[in-house]
């Protein structure tokens, strides 16, 4: 067998040619419909799939073999679904608890329209950093903060860039978070090691974003007086209560004793209906079920109000969990088909400078988010196949595992296709084309690992053993 041939396996052998002609069509069909011509992404991601198992059946895959390799990637998005369906279902329990207005209400009272994305980032990155999860950190604060700048007259894609941002840093950070637990583990590197390594590329993008949203998001003047007309609403339409924001401090809790997210988010509903029938008086179950099925639909006469509080429910998740689905069943056929690997392979031999091993590295997790829109697969993948090279030219594995964070992790909430980014778009209601541009952190992480592998001055912390 050819060196760049790659037998998968259901037996299929498929070259590093045929890969590539499989990545230049998807990939570019993918950026022509969703970028250039503005499509929602869910046709043109099925049409990828389709045209990715008629070329890999034109190779001599049988038609069996692409079916399994399509089952098994739907399969891998039971668990992303999953945790839709219970975030849309906490979105409408914490509106209807006043979880969300009551947080609304006592935000109002310390944050300085002035400095207000700023702060979002600060307050987003504290909260991420405990619950270990951005998904958890965007669909509650995040949807309270990008609601009060929308009703302060604010760009409120500028703050949503803020959010992503600040809960990405904490996830990233956070040795709670799942993603982080997964790199260092596929990296076979201690977590804490990891994550203290992660400070010299995380620390100086921190920092240029934090300057960057002091300059883009300053703003000497707002409309005050939607804001106190929003909050006179909220306060006669629910019951304000310290006790609403249990429901929150029960999910930073979880996260803090590391109660697995599914539970995690499970608790924060079940505090939800219970704050709403003690706090709110509303013991309707027939208006739960209403509500967590649908969406809560409040009587709010204030406009700004209603757009923030009218939200959630199982139903509004449908778009993002079929976009899902959709997506990992085009990733399985590029990983089962052995597309993603053929491609690898033909990358990894010609590599001879360690800095190069390295920006590779970090190119092939962005290449694995563009393809797959998968941030696991985006760890999995390089890792699994950059990791032998790592240790034979003596690279660092934490470095390794700094790489597949910096470009895998960070990279997916910008992918509209994927994973992250489907999901931060069913929270805030936002596209992900909207945020992109603002979502400076996630944009200058990748820039910094390539300049710590590549400028003299820095590329010995990535390059030599500490």
């Amino acid at each position: 067998m050819n060196e760049h041939e790659v037998t998968t396996s259901t037996g299929t052998t498929i070259t590093f040619g045929q890969s590539l002609s499989i990545f230049i069509v998807t990939i570019g069909w993918l950026l022509l419909t969703i970028l250039y011509w503005h499509a929602e992404p869910l046709i043109p991601l099925l049409v990828a799939a389709i045209v990715t198992g008629i070329m890999l059946m034109c190779f001599g895959m049988k038609w069996q073999d692409v079916e399994s390799a399509l089952i098994k990637g739907v399969q891998s998005s039971v668990m992303p679904s999953i945790l839709l369906v219970l975030i849309g279902i906490l979105i409408a329990s914490w509106m209807m608890s006043g979880t969300v207005p009551t947080l609304l209400v006592y935000g109002t009272q310390w944050f300085q329209p002035q400095w207000f994305a700023f702060s979002s980032l600060v307050l987003t990155c504290i909260v991420s950093m405990c619950v270990g999860s951005s998904i958890t950190t965007v669909g509650t604060f995040g949807v309270a903060l990008v609601g009060m700048a929308s009703s302060m007259g604010m760009n409120s894609a500028l703050v949503a860039g803020a959010v992503v941002s600040g809960a990405c840093f904490g996830d990233k950070m956070s040795p709670l978070s799942d993603t982080t637990n997964f790199a260092s583990a596929v990296a076979k590197v201690r977590m804490t090691d990891h994550i203290r390594n992660m400070t010299w590329t995380t620390v100086p993008a921190f920092i240029l974003t934090s300057a960057a949203f002091l300059i883009f998001g300053h703003t000497s003047h707002s409309d005050m007086s939607q804001l106190i007309e929003m909050k006179a609403a909220m306060e006669s339409a629910y019951h304000i209560h310290p006790v609403s924001l249990l429901p929150l401090a029960v999910v930073l809790l979880a996260a803090i004793l590391r109660v697995p997210i599914l539970l995690t988010m499970l608790m924060g509903i079940a505090f939800g209906l219970l704050v709403t029938g003690f706090i709110q008086s509303n013991w309707s179950l027939m208006n739960w079920m209403e509500v967590t099925l649908h969406g809560y639909q409040s009587t709010i006469a204030n406009d700004a109000v209603a757009t923030i509080v009218n939200r959630g429910g199982v139903m509004s998740m449908m778009w993002s969990i079929t976009l899902i689905a959709t997506a990992f069943a085009f990733g399985g056929l590029l990983q089962h088909g052995g597309v993603i690997t053929a491609l690898f392979k033909k990358i990894i031999a010609p590599i001879k400078r360690k800095e190069s091993m390295v920006v590779s590295t970090g190119l092939s997790a962005i290449g694995v988010n563009l393809f797959t829109g998968e941030q696991y697969m985006s760890i999995l993948l390089p890792g699994q196949m950059f990791q032998a090279e790592y240790e034979r030219r003596g690279i660092p594995a934490l470095t390794l595992s700094r790489t597949l964070e910096d470009c895998g992790t960070l990279v997916n909430p910008l992918i509209p296709w994927g994973v992250s980014g489907a999901l931060m778009t069913a929270a805030l209601g936002m596209s992900v084309l909207d945020y992109a541009p603002y979502a400076f952190f996630l944009l200058i992480s990748p820039l910094c690992t390539f300049a710590f592998a590549l400028l003299p001055g820095l590329k010995k912390r990535t390059l030599n053993h500490q």
